[in-house]
């Protein structure tokens, strides 16, 4: 019998995998399943959450039946540990880096992990949660891994998966669409770059009709469950919260006298006065406001707005949860449009400091130290990169750092609109930051001994 031998590479990568294995799967038999407030919703497949982990929570129900979540769980952990170890091994290949390199790449890659389970303010392992960020860790992984490989090779079949992966996080999380235009912006830099004008189009088509089909998706997966053809609901009412957080008592007369949008405004607005909840409470300094928003925003969402939208509307009679829900996300968009612009520049101010926050626990956490920390680090990186790009002409660790600050950079922006930027929907960008500022001072390091060696 003819044995087929494995080569060092493979071995190599197996034994990563293995012990990557051991790590997540470890953790879940000492740890067990975490269900937290928001999993029941995607567990019903709640019509505020995207599709993609309902279904994978659906499927393994299908499969498992009552015990399904722990099967679910390793599932997700099996997932993660092999976009670690194609990652990891990709990088290592492509840049020549030795077993104690890769071995770092791996750490900074579960260092996220155990931030959000010993750091942050949940204290959860998202791997073991049922949470949609646990889907969206492997598949944002899987996605770096073709787009780099997309911008350092060039090849069309990685530009394809790429664009794939991007419309898969965009079915799981929201706030993951950013991704879609990443990669558009990205490819369209590229093409410029080399003047293959036909391929700026072909990116361009590509963004609209991955849109589209996401909208698609959405549509017919809630007429599947709901009997709706309908989009996901609650996002306006989302945006409106910190709108009217940033609103005062003349911005009433943005309405006409007596309509309905001015009766919620009067109401949004006199029991957020009555909570403490608007921005003339937040306090003197950035770090006060930007906290108090961050400790606000829910309890006025649901509190506030959610609680009167939708007694006014189940009050009509003859409407159910569904409808309800697009009412009300029909109405936040119609007072959102008359709001922002009368008090755009509190909500700019607030949307600022919201922003500041994303940027550091995007890379570290919020404190008054590490803030300064974690600007330093930008500007570090980012010079670097900067440098090494057109000064050196050395594009390949430049090309990765720029990956990760433009999407650190689209992630807080798009989600600071929307909701606070809690770690555990930034701590995307956290390994691949990390991974290129290595690379980048490894790439420097070696010029100099290069140098050295040839004086």
């Amino acid at each position: 019998m003819e044995i087929i031998g494995l080569n060092r590479d493979k071995k190599r990568a197996l034994c990563l995998f293995a012990g990557l294995l051991v790590f997540f799967l470890g953790l879940l038999a000492v740890g067990g399943v975490g269900v937290y407030n928001d999993s029941e919703q995607y567990i019903t497949m709640h019509i505020h959450r995207e599709p993609l982990y309902p279904l994978y929570l659906a499927a393994f129900r299908a499969v498992f039946g009552e015990g399904y979540l722990v099967w679910a769980m390793a599932g997700q952990g099996i997932l993660t540990a092999f976009g670690v170890t194609v990652l990891s091994e990709y990088l290592t290949k492509y840049f020549g880096l030795c077993l104690w390199e890769e071995l770092l790449i791996v750490t900074l890659q579960l260092l996220p992990h155990l931030i959000t389970r010993y750091v942050s303010a949940l204290h959860i392992f998202l791997e073991n949660s049922v949470m949609s960020e646990a889907l969206c860790i492997p598949l944002f992984t899987f996605f770096v891994y073709f787009l780099l490989r997309m911008l350092l090779e060039g090849r069309w079949k990685d530009a394809f998966f790429a664009l794939l992966f991007s419309y898969l996080l965009s079915m799981t999380r929201g706030q993951m669409m950013t991704t879609i235009l990443l990669w558009a912006l990205l490819l369209g830099v590229r093409t410029l770059a080399q003047k293959k004008y036909l391929t700026l189009f072909i990116a361009a088509s590509s963004v609209i009709l991955v849109f589209l089909l996401r909208d698609l998706t959405v549509h017919v997966y809630n007429y599947g469950v709901t009997g709706y053809f309908m989009g996901n609901t609650y996002g306006k009412v989302n945006t409106l919260t910190n709108v009217i957080y940033a609103c005062d008592e003349e911005h009433r007369e943005v309405f006409e006298e007596g309509d309905l949008e001015q009766a919620f405004f009067d109401c949004f607005y006199n029991k957020s006065m009555e909570r403490r909840l608007n921005h003339v409470y937040g306090g003197d300094s950035f770090d006060e406001r930007a906290a108090y928003l961050e400790e606000n925003h829910d309890i006025l969402k649901f509190q506030v707005l959610e609680a009167e939208l939708s007694a006014y509307y189940f009050g009509l009679g003859k409407v159910d949860y569904y409808q309800q829900s697009s009412m009300s996300d029909v109405m936040a968009g119609r007072m959102m449009k008359k709001l922002l612009p009368a008090c755009f520049g509190q909500w700019l101010y607030d949307y600022i400091l919201l922003c500041r926050n994303g940027f550091v626990r995007s890379i570290a956490v919020v404190h008054p130290i590490i803030n300064f920390v974690a600007l330093f680090l930008y500007l570090l990186a980012v010079g670097l990169a900067l440098w090494q790009a057109f000064v050196k002409r050395r594009f390949r660790a430049a090309v990765v750092m720029g990956t990760a600050v433009l999407f650190i950079v689209a992630n807080v922006c798009a989600t600071s609109i929307t909701i606070m930027c809690l770690s555990r929907y930034m701590i995307y960008g956290f390994s691949i930051f990390y991974i290129a500022l290595y690379l980048l001072i490894r790439e420097v390091w070696k010029e100099r001994q290069i140098e050295k060696s040839s004086a």
